[in-house]
């Protein structure tokens, strides 16, 4: 396993959701509520899966690897995009099901979630499968993968500062003063988890 593919897997179904969604009858709203219900809850708990450990082993690896200015960059802005997502789909809960204004909000729900997703696949992933082992994205997708299972019904929605974040994600990683973050980058940074047991400096370095 890899935690970046599960990853990917996840934002396939999200686009998966949102294209049902697209394809009802806006007069079947029992449907239409019960696949945005589960889609709403998916949306929640893959982003807090992420922070709680994708994002604190992408700081790791960058800052191993000199590269800490660029995944700060990244990680900060990912947990501002959740917090978007998180504020779109609790808009969609404002509005009736099949209206004109649930649907609009569905819409700007999928819009912050697909350039999130977007933004996360060219930035992210792609730098993590470059900094990682193969056997350290295989411990961390089965923290993933547990992680999900263990909280398939749901996690509560709860937005974060992502300066915030990732300076806890700095305390929890810190072993040197070498290897802190750069507390000046986060300062010019655009405003607004605990790091996993299984996310070790000594699981990174590529594997081509």
């Amino acid at each position: 396993m890899d935690i970046t593919q599960l990853i990917l897997d996840d934002h396939h179904e999200q686009r998966r959701l949102f294209a049902i969604l697209e394809q009802i009858d806006r007069r079947e709203t029992g449907v239409l509520s019960a696949i945005w219900d589960r889609l709403a809850a998916f949306l929640e708990l893959h982003a807090q899966a992420e922070e709680e450990i994708f994002y604190p082993a992408l700081l790791q690896v960058g800052i191993a690897a000199r590269r800490a200015a660029g995944v700060e960059a990244e990680t900060i802005d990912a947990v501002h995009d959740h917090n978007e997502i998180r504020d779109a789909v609790a808009d969609v809960a404002r509005h009736r099901v099949g209206s004109d204004d649930w649907y609009t909000t569905v819409a700007a729900a999928n819009t912050a979630n697909s350039d999130h997703m977007a933004e996360e696949e060219r930035e992210g992933l792609t730098d993590f499968r470059r900094l990682a082992g193969l056997s350290h994205r295989h411990r961390l997708a089965v923290a993933f993968a547990a992680y999900e299972a263990r909280n398939y019904a749901g996690v509560r929605p709860v937005d974060k500062d992502p300066v915030g974040y990732v300076r806890a994600a700095e305390k929890e990683l810190r072993t040197t003063a070498s290897g802190s973050l750069s507390v000046g980058t986060l300062k010019r940074a655009r405003p607004g988890g605990p790091a996993d047991p299984a996310c070790r400096a000594d699981g990174s370095g590529s594997d081509a």
